[in-house]
């Protein structure tokens, strides 16, 4: 009868160094691994919204300034170039003035005739140039007395008017744009006192005599 060798279990192989306890992976760890994970996503998802909202608050701001700055060179410019055309229109103005008595000289002499040759290319050559640098000349005889524009250095009265009215022109008056340089002076002629009652009773007294004149029936 044979003899047989007693049976033994068989176990996997093992690294030498190695105990079982290495050999065998802990059950735990993949679940500790997968609940660690979203901890730090919630983590780190929050600090990147801090530094969006941080970013978008430094944005807004930069972008105020950066329209106040926008809107302080605007008005900037409009007030430099206000200033720039008052300027002119104060240096044009100026040398005009210092012209006027010339441009009276010119006046005179077309007036008496004396307008002629030589003096009169020049003179209209002048007047021209002052025209287009914006001088205009104004007064006119027969126009309604204006305190404005008119400088009164005659008075009378006159009875054939019903308002304060320029006569005569003395000396004409010049303006630019809207500006007046130099008020017209005017010889002025007043309603004549009591002149507006006599005409009216002359008027209603001749409106009578219209009434009783007229036809009669027969």
């Amino acid at each position: 009868m044979t003899e047989e060798t007693p049976g033994f279990e068989e176990k996997p192989d093992v690294p030498s160094g190695a105990t079982s306890d290495d050999a065998e992976p802990k059950a735990d760890s993949p679940a500790n691994a997968e609940g660690a994970a979203p901890a730090g996503d919630s983590s780190s998802d929050a600090g990147l919204v801090a530094q969006l909202d941080q970013v978008r608050t430094a944005l807004n701001e930069r972008t105020g300034d950066l329209q106040r700055l926008q809107a302080e060179y605007q008005n900037y410019r409009r007030r430099v170039e206000r200033d720039r055309i008052t300027v002119k229109e104060i240096a044009i103005a100026n040398l005009l003035t210092e012209l006027l008595p010339v441009l009276d000289d010119i006046g005179r002499a077309r007036d008496h005739g004396e307008f002629v040759g030589g003096f009169k290319s020049v003179g209209e050559s002048l007047e021209t140039v002052a025209a287009k640098m914006g001088l205009q000349q104004f007064g006119k005889e027969g126009e309604p007395f204006d305190p404005t524009i008119h400088e009164a250095l005659m008075h009378s009265y006159a009875p054939d008017i019903t308002e304060t009215t320029c006569i005569a022109i003395l000396q004409p008056g010049y303006r630019i744009g809207e500006r007046t340089i130099r008020p017209a002076r005017v010889a002025v002629a007043e309603p004549q006192p009591g002149a507006q009652g006599v005409k009216s009773e002359a008027d209603e007294s001749a409106a009578g005599d219209d009434k009783d004149n007229g036809p009669e029936e027969g």
